[in-house]
This record gives structure tokens, C-alpha cells and sequence, in this order.
């Protein structure tokens, strides 16, 4: 089975203690200038911030004592039966296409995924590890046939048999969590059948696979950060020193740096960053420690200040590709997405280009009317499925409000199409009439943004993935 960049994990280890090494041998602080030491440690920060966010959001999640809301103890699934309503404010920018279940997995054992015959229906099981790289190979109707499926999530460096029927899913850290989406198509008969399936998600350790097995949650810890906290909130709060301690600490044991990302561990090594090692400020020189101290702040603000960087505008519409697999070359958009968008897609299994501007570059508002045209055999080519979905503008983006109860329009809602085979679809807050209503997508009163969803995009011509095909411009009625 493909696995992430991250499958070197041994020999990245190994490489990282060939730098501890280095780095004890050298009287690093002595070496570096305060400036030289405040852009280490900023790109260092950059450097691990999905390793951090991962973490913390981890802990937050799974260190419970039982399945509870959006939280549940390793090894337990977490699934949302219905939609969010129309005045849901957790998450922003949420989803009314698939529901979602997710399990956070702890593989000192090794742990077994199970998940029951999925028939026809679209369903993706994103596996990202601590770094927050997300696996291509993450078993979806993409990868695999849809039947009744097992799965081994090994950590680094193991070595033992894979059971008879099971696939074997080495992982690069020794935590990691799955993000489930299962489509449903928002009735209640549609939910029960899908909550039928998120029943069956199940995880078995490796030791009682094959055996009865009853899951049981390990002690609650107390993690020496607040457990509600926006993790960003957290994170900030662990200052310079906790936050390297925390990230020298996770690289040394349960995750081990990408053999890549070399050059970056011989920077940090150069200020006493050292995987496995504490990070102490005090041992630096104190002109270095003074040029340390606001790193946090400094540092977030550089990765807030790149948060357009994460696609690019065509047409009107913001599109971003490219995420889910990093390097050295994407550190910094890796962050961002740790910051905005935990964790992200592959490009292969979902798209999602937005847009807050019409045709002729004017911000997109329910005072006017617009539509949105696709062309004869021109809607968006998937091999899964489409919706655009309207999100109000509000410290957030959320779900609009309508007599409707409507937040998205796609194929499920049977629009019409026109008479020279275009299919038409209205963004505007009052009704365009009856016989329109299937191609409708209320907005609200104010500033709106549609986002187009685009699951399991098709590669080849015509693709958004080549840029051989575009959104169509929102266009104002006249």
C-alpha cells in the first residue's frame, strides 16, 4: 500500500539523533547572532505548527472518558448523525453533504479499522498522522471497491504479521486520527441508513482481532493546558520554550521528523532545538533569549499574514490545490492550514474552490441577484459528487437561514435544466419563483460566500485539478 513521505519513519529517527548528536558537540548558542536566532526559531515555529495543532487538538478531543458530543477516548468512534442546523456555530464553514466520524487512534498497539459494505454511496476516511499529512492511500471510494474492509495502522519501525483479509497501513506517527465523511443526502430516511454504517465503523486492537473485544478508555491525563481553548489560544499560551519543549518532545518519540526536512533540524540544532532534547531558554545568551521572546506572536502573525498564499484566483473564485502532502518547499502553507483549516483533503478527494466577488469583481451581497451558469456537459466533472454550498459572512462562515431549510444546492435537488441543456442556478435571498426553487440557493440578507464542493474530482481533461476546466463568474442578474 502507497503511504505518505512519512513511511521513512525509522530512518528519519535515526537521522535525528545523529543530529542530537551534532548538536551536543556544539556550543550553538555562541554561534548564532539574535537575528540569525529569531529567524531559526520563526521558521522553526512555522516548522512545526501542524505538529503542535495536531497535538493539542488531539489531547483536547480524545482525552475523555467517554464518546460524548465531538469528543471520545482513543479508539472510539465519535459519529454525527444529522446535519448541523441552521444557527450551528462550532465549527466554521460546516458541511451538509457528508456526516462525519472520526476516531483517534493510539498505536503503541497496533489498531484495526473496520468499516462495513458501503454499496454505491461516496465515502472517504481521511488518515493523517501528527504532522497532519494526509495519506493518499486513505480508504475511500477512490481507493478501494466499497465492500467490507480491514485495515492495520502500524506506528514507525514495526514489525510483526498482518492477519489473514486485513491491508496493512503503515503510519508514520505513532498517533493519528481518521476523519470519516459518508455521504447522505439530508432525509431521514437516508439518515438511518447511514447512521446504520457509522455503527459499524469500529476499531479492534491487534491483539484481540478475531476475539469479542469491548473498547475501554484509558485514565484521563491532565495535559498541563486547558482542555476548551481555541488550540491557536493554546498554543500562544505555551510561549517560546513550552511550545519547542512540546515539539522537541513529540519529534523524539512519537513523531519523528521526515528525512526531508533535514536542513530544517540542522537550523533549529543550531539554537538548541534538538528532537528528544529539552529546550532550555535560559542556556542561551541572553541577547538570543530577549530576540526568542515573542517568537509566537511574531511567528503567527506570519502565518496569518499568508493565509491567501493557499490558492489561487481564477475567475473570481479562490481555488486551492496541493494540500494533504508537504515538503520543504510548503512548511509555511502547511501551517496555515493547520491554522485555518485543520487538517485538509487531497486535491484527488475533494476540491473546494469559494468566492466572494461576481463578474465584475463586486463583493457578492443579498441586496442583489445573481446567477451562476454552467454550459451543456459543462457542471463540475466529478467521480464523486457536487454542491455548492451558501455560507453568511459573520466571524465565520454559516449556514443561511431560510424557510427552505436549504443550505445547498446540487444533482440531489433535481434541478431543471435549460432548454439548450445549461443548467442555471440562482444565489439571491428572496425566492425566484416556485418553479425555480429546486435550482435555488438562498442567501441571506448581507455579504454571502458560495463554495463550491467538488468530491473525488475527475484528473483528466476536463479537470480543475490541470485548470482544463473553471468555475463559471457569478454573474448579477440585471
Amino acid at each position: 500500500m502507497t503511504t505518505t513521505r512519512r513511511s521513512f519513519a525509522v530512518s528519519a529517527f535515526a537521522g535525528s539523533l545523529v543530529l542530537s548528536s551534532l548538536a551536543l558537540s556544539l556550543p550553538a548558542a555562541a554561534q548564532v547572532s539574535p537575528t540569525e536566532a529569531q529567524q531559526i526559531a520563526t521558521d522553526a515555529y512555522i516548522y512545526g505548527y501542524s505538529l503542535i495543532t495536531t497535538e493539542v487538538t488531539r489531547v483536547q478531543m480524545s482525552n475523555v472518558p467517554k464518546v460524548e458530543g465531538l469528543k471520545g477516548p482513543p479508539g472510539q468512534f465519535i459519529n454525527v448523525p444529522r446535519y448541523p442546523p441552521a444557527d450551528y456555530r462550532g465549527v466554521s464553514a460546516p458541511n451538509a453533504d457528508t456526516l462525519y466520524s472520526l476516531a483517534w487512534l493510539d498505536l503503541t498497539e497496533p489498531q484495526v479499522f473496520s468499516h462495513p459494505d458501503m454499496g454505491n454511496r461516496f465515502y472517504l476516511f481521511e488518515v493523517v498522522d501528527l504532522w497532519m499529512s494526509d495519506s493518499e492511500s486513505s480508504p475511500s471510494k477512490r481507493t478501494a471497491d466499497g465492500k467490507a474492509a480491514n485495515y492495520l495502522f502500524t506506528p514507525p519501525g514495526w514489525k510483526g504479521e498482518v492477519p489473514a483479509g486485513v491491508k496493512h497501513f503503515p503510519v508514520a506517527t505513532r498517533h493519528m486520527v481518521i476523519v470519516g465523511r459518508t455521504y447522505a443526502d439530508g432525509t431521514e430516511e437516508d439518515y438511518k441508513a447511514v447512521n446504520a454504517l457509522q455503527a459499524q465503523y469500529k476499531i479492534t486492537p491487534l491483539s484481540a482481532w478475531g476475539k469479542s473485544y469491548t473498547p475501554v478508555a484509558p485514565p484521563v491525563i491532565e495535559p498541563g493546558y486547558s482542555m476548551t481553548d481555541k488550540p491557536q489560544s493554546v498554543i500562544l499560551a505555551m510561549g517560546t520554550e513550552g511550545y519547542f519543549n512540546l515539539m522537541a518532545k513529540l519529534m523524539g518519540g512519537v513523531a519523528p521528523p521526515a528525512t526531508d526536512d533535514g536542513a530544517m533540524l540542522a537550523n533549529m540544532a543550531k539554537i538548541g532545538i534538538v528532537p528528544g532534547r529539552p529546550f532550555e531558554m535560559s542556556k542561551l545568551d541572553p541577547a538570543v533569549q530577549a530576540a526568542l521572546k515573542d517568537i509566537p506572536q511574531s511567528a503567527l502573525k506570519k502565518i496569518e499574514g499568508n493565509k491567501d498564499s493557499l490558492g489561487e484566483m481564477v475567475d473570481g473564485w479562490v481555488v486551492t490545490k496541493g494540500l494533504g502532502t508537504y515538503g520543504p518547499a510548503t512548511y509555511t502553507k502547511r501551517a496555515v492550514v493547520a491554522a485555518f483549516g485543520w487538517p485538509a483533503n487531497q486535491e484527488r478527494d475533494a476540491v473546494y474552490p469559494n468566492t466572494q466577488v461576481d463578474s465584475a469583481g463586486q463583493k457578492l451581497t443579498g441586496a442583489n441577484k445573481y446567477t451562476l451558469t454552467f454550459p451543456k456537459d459543462a457542471t463540475p466533472p466529478v467521480n464523486g459528487f457536487w454542491s455548492i454550498t451558501m455560507y453568511m459572512i459573520d466571524q465565520g462562515w454559516w449556514f443561511v437561514p431560510n424557510p427552505l431549510n436549504k443550505f445547498t444546492v446540487s444533482m440531489r435537488d433535481n434541478p431543471k435544466f435549460n432548454a439548450d441543456g445549461s443548467l442555471t442556478l440562482y444565489f439571491q435571498n428572496e425566492s425566484p419563483g416556485k418553479d425555480k426553487e429546486a435550482n435555488w440557493l438562498p442567501a441571506p440578507k448581507g455579504d454571502f460566500l458560495p463554495m463550491l464542493r467538488m468530491y473525488w474530482p475527475k484528473e483528466t481533461s476536463p479537470s480543475i485539478l490541470n485548470g482544463s476546466w473553471k468555475v463559471p463568474k457569478v454573474v448579477k442578474a440585471d
